[in-house]
């Protein structure tokens, strides 16, 4: 019966926590720099918080637990209040992967931290799992957004990195996009892309992760 879930039961307490983290800053991330820099589109819509309610789309929470890919309530923006309209994009579009990777990244520091100084032991099981979740999870949501496809993240920054003449032939073309991306994910093409893809990055990201903190132990 747990196979229902791309998830097993014992899995989706720490897979909610961390879905319910890490879409919620995500979009917070999104929310705050745009408001950073001219618009307020979203704080005006109450999109500029932590709380989950705010942030959190049932049918694409429900879609992760399922089918293992999902999504949030898009933060909206208005490009025409930003004070520098290309740099604020890319910058509002880089913000919510980034969260996810700093979020993963906290997550490492803290179980590196607690298994190097030999107390590890002493962490309950629950925190320890948890952990290991918001690591892995987040870290495969900082690669997911960047895919260079609509409606993600990394497609939005590819549109304030080019020349608003090619913008505009990459809007003509962005609902095939966004057919490929869900052909791509929902059918068994993934094995052969974007699976290949996570397990070549996140292991590396974590290599990095090693690297980086292993000197000082």
């Amino acid at each position: 019966m747990d196979r229902f879930f791309a998830y097993s039961f014992q899995e989706l307490p720490f897979v909610i926590i961390s879905l319910v983290v890490a879409f919620t800053v995500h979009e917070f991330a999104h929310a705050a720099v745009a408001y950073k820099f001219g618009d307020s589109t979203a704080k005006d819509e109450g999109r500029l918080t932590l709380n989950p309610v705010s942030h959190l789309d049932p049918i694409g929470t429900l879609f992760l637990l399922i089918a293992g890919f999902g999504w949030a309530r898009p933060v909206p923006v208005n490009r025409s209040r930003f004070h520098n309209p290309r740099l604020a994009g890319v910058l509002v579009s880089i913000a919510g992967p980034l969260s996810n990777f700093l979020i993963a990244f906290l997550s490492y520091v803290i179980m590196f931290f607690f298994i190097r100084s030999g107390s590890g032991s002493a962490l309950p099981q629950f925190f320890v799992d948890l952990l290991n979740m918001m690591l892995w999870l987040n870290l495969v949501l900082f690669v997911f957004n960047l895919l260079p496809f609509p409606p993600l993240d990394g497609y939005r920054i590819i549109e304030d990195l080019v020349t608003p003449s090619f913008r505009v032939k990459m809007s003509q073309y962005e609902q095939y996009g966004a057919l490929i991306f869900l052909i791509l994910v929902i059918t068994p093409l993934d094995r052969y892309t974007i699976h290949p893809l996570f397990n070549m990055v996140v292991p590396a990201i974590l290599q990095g992760f090693s690297s980086l903190f292993s000197p000082f132990f």
